[in-house]
């Protein structure tokens, strides 16, 4: 697989409201660990919306394991000027991760109008890659179960894997940075 998906929760979804929660740092180890484990075996892009949370972080990691591996990433956005609403600090990480990409473009190429330039973006973005990585727990749906939902449809049709990072597997990522640091 050379392109995956990467998506998941929204800050708020967790109960995190600011990147100095301890979750933050987890999330993050978890998403390194399982890119470390693609890139092993010949992944070249990731595909994020640029949305808060997973998809942030997320973009945070990559910058840092372009050190090290030959990883792209690209932003493909619902619409135009998503941020715009943001407050000034979620705006400036977003302008850094939008500036950092590899590649960036807007689904629909207007501002938004509706929810369906969110489905549209999905489809879009899971039509063009081989995979989607979801930080998801079934026990806590939230907007991740759409794209889970559209994901699956699609690869009852196409050759498409859908890979998740869940609470359990969140719980061991926890644990051992709770063990490293002993």
């Amino acid at each position: 697989m050379k392109t995956i998906y990467l998506t998941g929760y929204r800050p708020h979804e967790l109960g995190i409201f600011n990147d100095k929660h301890p979750g933050v740092a987890i999330i993050k180890k978890a998403i390194e660990n399982q890119l470390r484990i693609l890139l092993d075996d010949g992944l070249e892009w990731v595909v994020i919306s640029g949305q808060q949370g997973v998809e942030t972080w997320a973009a945070e990691v990559i910058l840092q394991l372009k050190n090290e591996y030959n990883i792209k990433y690209s932003v493909i956005t619902p619409f135009l000027e998503q941020e715009k609403n943001w407050n000034e600090l979620k705006q400036q990480k977003y302008q850094f991760i939008v500036a950092h990409a590899d590649f960036v473009t807007s689904v629909t190429k207007r501002p938004y109008e509706a929810p369906w330039q969110f489905i549209e973006r999905d489809k879009f973005i899971i039509q063009n890659t081989d995979a989607l990585l979801l930080i998801y727990d079934e026990d806590n749906e939230a907007s991740p179960k759409y794209v889970k939902k559209l994901a699956q449809r699609f690869s009852e049709t196409h050759p498409y894997q859908i890979i998740e990072i869940n609470a359990y597997d969140l719980q061991m990522v926890a644990e051992e940075m709770q063990h490293q640091d002993w």
